[in-house]
């Protein structure tokens, strides 16, 4: 079987033609791709870096660390203004349990901040308290006296009454404690 110069030819142009129409296919496939992928990298810089009038991730990243620093900042000066301790919600309840007690009822306590004091080698949470209480004198007294002496407190502390205030006609009583807390 001999295959004539032209049909030769013939088969030659057409499988070289298949082949450069694969590569072209190919070749168009993978410039299609790296079109894509070009966008792509490029919408992430964009997102990355930002473009006009949007922020870009770092930018947003600084402003929020910065917005961190602040409220950090806000929340430190805050708890210094507020009394922080523990105790202080502790006395409040043995106070309101001796208030019951005596039948006078707390419409105000407010406690400064506590300070440590250190006598030899033992160190007491010292606060300063104003109690405001309304009910008969007798119970307003039978109330201060169960404050100096301690009796009916549950934590291991003692109050030192500093003033007295009291309204006979309105049956209240302003008064300024310092409570004395063990701190072990």
């Amino acid at each position: 079987m001999n295959i004539s110069k032209k049909v030769l030819l013939i088969v030659i142009v057409v499988i070289i033609a298949v082949a450069l129409g694969v590569l072209f296919y190919i070749y168009s496939g993978q410039n299609g791709e790296r079109a894509q992928l070009d966008d792509r990298l490029s919408q992430a810089q964009t997102d990355l870096n930002g473009d006009t009038g949007n922020p870009g991730l770092i930018d947003t990243r600084e402003t929020k660390e910065d917005e961190l620093t602040q409220a950090e900042s806000l929340l430190a000066a805050s708890q210094a203004q507020f009394p922080e301790s523990v105790e202080s919600i502790e006395y409040d309840d043995d106070l309101f349990e001796i208030a019951e007690d005596y039948n006078v009822m707390l419409t105000t306590v407010t406690a400064s901040k506590p300070t440590n004091k250190t006598v030899g080698a033992v160190t007491y949470s010292v606060s300063s308290f104003v109690v405001v209480v309304h009910g008969s004198i007798d119970n307003i007294l039978d109330f201060i006296y169960a404050l100096r002496t301690g009796n009916d407190f549950q934590l291991p502390w003692s109050a030192e009454v500093t003033s007295v205030k009291t309204n006979v006609s309105g049956g209240s009583a302003d008064i300024n404690l310092i409570i004395y807390g063990y701190k072990g």
